[in-house]
């Protein structure tokens, strides 16, 4: 009864290790709740480990929306009993779960829970092409395109037919576009994904109090809910959808990208409630703003909110090519914003959704991160890929419906605030960088207007691009934390040269800690040396397995190989945002060999978690201070929920300073994080390096391409430490930071972007400023 796919295999197919007396071979797998105390260890190289106990840290409740922006909605909905009442796994389904009991029901118990569920043709979207095109916005955007392509044809019969010809290609878009939900195939999809989705996954893990609470909402709230998710997989569509039919809640109608628009797959994306919208959908062939098509995306948009039709829109507008949230794209945000400011709706609701897997059905996307160009969904790809699934076990998904909070009130605390105008990533840096005297844009000494009304749209910008921020934000500190995603982690940034099994064991323990410590929860639960197996079998070619001292110890370490490394690198960066501040922190070079200190902003201070750095008030730090007594501190505070931002703190205002601590465990901790931030810091000096070589204007393309073959080179020769800081996604980040910081210049000829160096870094001493700057970081 052993599970295969829990064994640890050498190198040349041997078995080092089974699974026997594994949890799943208890009827339970190890990332199900279960006793931690409970069967001995399998390998008995850690048992000592558990001899002192767990140290019974709980798990956080996360997802409570903001205090500081949506106070009234972070009361709402929620109860003290929300947070106990657990975590279910949605795809384990027997005859409990419906009314019948007995013989049949048992074997029956997928249909019938599946012909139990509330769904029904009532629930869903009306009439809503004839609607749109008979808004006064398409009927305005129709006589304006009209106009502007009849104004050569002189007369009144000429324009009407202009009109005509207008209006049938509105019908023509809206029709490719709108979807057309089938409560029957909802069901019959449903019971698929059952079928499906326990062949491939061992669990989908929800929490039964988060659903509570996203029910309550649809239930009992007059107005529509919005859910923002981050974007992972292709699965990440029928997911959501599927959680929601099973949890009595109408399926939301998806922005789904046109490049998914593929014979009979966009037939079946529109019946389960997937509507198409271009990728970048202002813009027509000629490169101008197509009026019509983006007149027919508001009002769809708004005749599905003032039907009180969910929505799911994906703000990344693509996968996650590198496992952290990319910058969000705010286009169909701002389209719900906009109705309701413009009364279409008297409220939205916003749930940001977290979604973390153990592995994506995708495998990697290596071949992307290696520069070669993206393929082209088709129906071929997309048979291929669930024939793929049906071959492989995925582990474990945890899905996170985060607190829905009312879109109307984050945009009435924003119009209370003094929201300046932004400053860009050049005013900020490049004074630092060059010493240069810091020069405003808009004029020395002045004025920067205060941006209140959503009419202004300068104000309007900013307060949506802040909003998706947010969203992202909230979404991401949501997503639990997967065994895989650690256990790549450690092997790349703690153990790169290899790790005795028992050792990677203790470290994958301690880190469980550091991250419940931070506020962030688990994906799994289980004995440690059972999650770690099972998350190096899921890793699988990415991870060397050898056995030694005649085989009573295994000895795991990551593959050389550039694929595996930006592989491990994709899964490590599902750890990325949870040490990012305390990495950043760590990055700067000491004042002190055993203390380095940072002044942190108040808005930092209550993100920054670690056992690694004490509180200081003193303006110097003395070295012999005695370091922080305990390993897992409580989270540092500066203010209570309860206190408002622009509150007088009187002498609490003053600068904090943290302080790293000397003990030894805490500098091997300090280490790693400074290892975390290190690929992206040798990416971009090895960017500062590649810039001396710009000689001339080139194309952004050929210029990327050439940033990326010079990185690679680095790695295959051994110049560069960490493998992975070649990504190509890393490599556009440089680019688009430099852009961004001024150091390379932007110029359209003939409709290619071509780049050049700015005036500022023509002088050689400012790159190499530049490039001081960066290695002013450190690097390990």
């Amino acid at each position: 009864g052993m599970d295969a796919s829990l064994a640890l295999w050498g190198p040349d197919g041997v078995l080092l290790a089974n699974s026997g007396e594994l949890a799943t071979s208890r009827g339970k797998h190890p990332c199900e709740e279960q006793d931690r105390s409970s069967s001995p260890s399998v390998l008995h190289c850690v048992t000592s480990l558990w001899k002192d106990g767990l140290l019974n840290r709980k798990r956080p409740f996360v997802g409570r929306c903001c205090h500081s922006c949506t106070p009234q909605s972070q009361e709402r909905l929620f109860n003290s009993s929300i947070p106990s009442l657990g975590l279910r796994n949605v795809i384990y389904i027997n005859e409990t779960h419906t009314r019948h009991r007995g013989w049949l029901a048992r074997r029956l118990s997928y249909v019938l829970f599946v012909l139990e569920r509330d769904v029904n043709k009532d629930m869903f979207a009306r009439n809503v092409v004839d609607n749109v095109l008979s808004s006064s916005k398409v009927q305005s955007a129709i006589v304006e395109v009209a106009s502007e392509a009849g104004a050569a044809d002189p007369g009144a019969q000429a324009d009407q037919k202009a009109v005509h010809r207008e209006r049938c290609k509105a019908r023509g878009f809206l029709q490719e576009m709108v979807a057309n939900i089938s409560p029957s195939l909802i069901r019959l999809t449903g019971w698929t994904l059952l079928k499906l989705f326990n062949g491939f996954f061992w669990s989908i893990q929800i929490h039964k109090g988060q659903l509570e609470m996203v029910k309550r909402a649809a239930s009992e709230y007059n107005a529509p809910l919005v859910f923002l998710p981050v974007h992972k997989s292709h699965i990440d569509y029928l997911l959501i959808t599927f959680i929601l039919f099973c949890h009595n809640i109408k399926a939301p109608h998806i922005a789904a990208g046109n490049n998914l628009n593929i014979p009979i797959f966009s037939t079946l994306i529109r019946k389960l409630g997937g509507f198409f919208i271009r990728r970048k959908m202002d813009e027509t062939s000629d490169g101008k703003k197509d009026v019509l098509y983006r007149s027919l995306l508001h009002a769809y948009t708004e005749e599905l909110l003032q039907q009180q039709q969910f929505l799911e829109v994906y703000l990344e507008g693509t996968r996650s090519r590198s496992g952290k949230p990319s910058p969000a794209r705010a286009g169909m945000l701002s389209i719900v914003v906009d109705a309701l400011c413009a009364g279409t709706v008297p409220d939205v609701l916003i749930v940001p959704v977290g979604i973390s897997y153990d592995r994506i059905i995708e495998g990697n996307y290596n071949s992307e991160q290696l520069g070669k160009p993206k393929k082209n969904e088709s129906l071929w790809g997309v048979a291929c890929g669930v024939f793929r699934m049906l071959r492989k076990n995925y582990g474990c998904v945890r899905v996170d419906f985060t607190q829905p909070f009312s879109l109307k009130e984050y945009l009435n605390t924003q119009r209370s605030r003094n929201l300046p105008a932004p400053l860009t990533l050049e005013q900020i840096l490049i004074p630092t960088i060059i010493a240069a005297r810091f020069v405003q844009l808009n004029g020395e000494g002045e004025e920067q207007p205060d941006y209140r009304e959503l009419s202004d749209e300068p104000w309007r910008r900013q307060v949506i691009a802040n909003l998706a921020k947010h969203v992202l934000f909230t979404a991401s500190k949501s997503s639990a934390i997967m065994s895989t995603h650690i256990v790549a982690c450690l092997l790349l940034y703690r153990h790169r040269q290899g790790v005795l099994l028992s050792r990677l064991v203790e470290d994958f323990f301690n880190m469980k800690e550091e991250v419940l410590s931070r506020d962030f929860d688990l994906g799994f639960s289980g004995n440690s040396e059972d999650v770690v197996i099972h998350a190096i079998n899921l890793l699988g070619n990415c991870v060397n397995v050898t056995s030694s001292n005649r085989n009573t110890e295994f000895v795991i370490a990551p593959s050389n190989t550039v694929p595996a490394l930006f592989e491990l690198n994709f899964y490590s960066n599902g750890l990325f945002h949870v040490f990012i501040a305390d990495a950043i922190i760590g990055s700067r070079p000491p004042r002190h060999p055993d203390t380095s200190t940072c002044t942190i902003g108040q808005s930092w201070a209550a993100d920054l978690t670690d056992g690694c750095c004490v509180q200081e008030e003193q303006e110097e730090l003395s070295p012999s201070e005695e370091p922080w007594p305990k390993k897992f501190p409580e989270p540092l505070a500066w203010r209570s929920d309860e206190e408002d931002e622009d509150s007088d703190f009187g002498e609490e205002q003053r600068d904090r300073y943290l302080k790293v601590s000397s003990s030894s465990e805490h500098q091997e901790f300090f280490t790693f994080l400074q290892r975390v931030l290190s690929p992206v810091l040798e990416a971009y000096s090895g960017a500062a390096i590649f810039v001396h070589s710009l000689l001339s204007p080139v194309s952004e393309r050929e210029y990327t391409q050439k940033l990326f073959k010079y990185l690679l080179t680095r790695t295959e020769k051994g110049v560069a430490s960490y493998g992975e800081s070649a990504t190509h996604y890393l490599v556009k980040n440089t680019v688009k930071t430099f852009k961004e910081l001024g150091v390379l210049k932007e110029r359209r000829e003939s409709g290619t972007c071509h780049l050049e160096l700015s005036a500022t870094f023509q002088p050689q001493a400012n790159r190499n400023k530049l490039l001081h700057y960066i290695l002013g970081f450190s690097l390990l």
